[in-house]
């Protein structure tokens, strides 16, 4: 099992900036992506940035110049830099870790099984 934390989350105003930080623990050596998803209220969860081991990164179109994800794999911890904010960022921030697992509820799976980890989620609020 993988436990993540996040901090960070606030009220800014409008072009302002927020650093967002999420440390993972336990099982940290299933990890191979880390990633940070956003929902806003009535509105489906979304891929905000994510970040692989090798250091690759995803970035949703609409946060793309303005957020910058970074990963540290020796402190596993996972930071999103967000410049600019707009009213429209305002969502809960998740925290996600992702890994491959070679066994799963007693089943062995060669190729590995793709499992999720979420943080509860760290509010964030831009003020127009």
């Amino acid at each position: 099992q993988v436990q993540l934390v996040e901090s960070g989350g606030g009220l800014v105003q409008a072009g302002g900036s927020l650093r967002l930080s999420c440390a993972a623990s336990g099982s940290t050596f299933l990890i191979n992506r880390m990633a940070w998803y956003r929902q806003a209220p009535g509105e489906q969860r979304e891929l905000v940035a994510r970040v692989s081991t090798d250091g690759t990164t995803n970035y949703a179109e609409s946060v793309k110049g303005r957020f910058t994800i970074s990963g540290d794999n020796a402190k596993n911890m996972v930071s999103l830099q967000m410049n600019r904010l707009k009213p429209e960022d305002t969502a809960v921030y998740y925290c996600n870790a992702g890994g491959l697992l070679s066994y799963h509820r007693g089943r062995y799976y060669p190729g590995g099984y793709d499992i999720d980890y979420w943080g509860e989620g760290t509010l964030v609020t831009v003020s127009s």
